[in-house]
């Protein structure tokens, strides 16, 4: 897999769960499945999918780790947002196909 997707809003603000004060960004696995969620969760209606990168990657979690930023696999874009899997830094990088 290398198409991982965010929403994203025009001003560059990516769309993020509070999860208890930590951020938790979900990720699709197409741009249509983030349209799909985005119908069922009206947060999202200013947000539209773009792919991630290693630079917004790299934005959302800053050198040094991800201390407040947790990155979710949402494996169903038609139920909730909390059902997904938690990847870590390492892992989205790999899953980008990129170091």
């Amino acid at each position: 897999m290398s198409d991982i997707y965010v929403m994203q809003r025009a001003n560059g603000d990516v769309f993020a769960l509070d999860d208890h004060g930590r951020f938790r960004v979900p990720l699709f696995n197409s741009s249509s499945d983030a349209f799909l969620a985005r119908l069922r969760n009206f947060g999202m209606l200013l947000f539209k999918p773009v792919q991630l990168d290693a630079g917004l990657r790299k934005r959302l979690v800053p050198l040094g780790g991800a201390a407040e930023v947790d990155f979710w696999l949402v494996s169903d874009p038609l139920s909730n947002l909390n059902r997904g899997r938690l990847v870590q830094p390492a892992q989205l990088a790999s899953l980008m196909g990129s170091n």
